[in-house]
Order: C-alpha cells, then sequence, then structure tokens
C-alpha cells in the first residue's frame, strides 16, 4: 500500500492520487509561491483581521484557491518562526 501525496489516505500501488481532486490540490498546492516579504508583512504589521484580507487579495490577485492558499502560509509561517507548530 502507498499513500496519496495530498490527503494521505491509503491507496493502491498502482495509483499514484487516491482521486483526481487530490491530484488538482497536490500541483497548485506546489505552484503557489508566497514572497517572504509578504509573510513579514502579514505576520508582523497586521494583526488578524488584517492579514485575513491581504491572503484573500492575495488569492485572488494570483487565481489561487484560498483554502490551500492559508495552508501554504500556515506551513511558512511555521518554518520561518512567525507561528509555533500546533
Amino acid at each position: 500500500m502507498s499513500h496519496c501525496p495530498f490527503c494521505k489516505k491509503k491507496i493502491a500501488m498502482s495509483k499514484a492520487f487516491c482521486s483526481r481532486s487530490c491530484k488538482e490540490n497536490y500541483f497548485q498546492l506546489i505552484s503557489i509561491q508566497v514572497p517572504k516579504p509578504f509573510l513579514k508583512r502579514i505576520f508582523v504589521f497586521c494583526n488578524h483581521d488584517e492579514r485575513e484580507k491581504e491572503i484573500e487579495k492575495f488569492a485572488n490577485r494570483h487565481g489561487w484557491r484560498l483554502d490551500l492558499l492559508k495552508n501554504k502560509i500556515d506551513e511558512l509561517a511555521i518554518n520561518y518562526g512567525y507561528r509555533k507548530e500546533n
């Protein structure tokens, strides 16, 4: 048994992803690039409400799904030390 790279469900060895949506989400998540200055601005200079608005504008500007962008930002925030891991 293998695991889906996006949702981590168990799948057959012959399959790469468990579903088409997992495949699309995985490749869109890989394509999302968040610059360090943007992360610094939203975590240092913005409060929670302003941060949400900025993230929403950033997602709309680049045509990315908001939930995937938030996941990517959370992951990067932990890596750069702006947020502690839960």
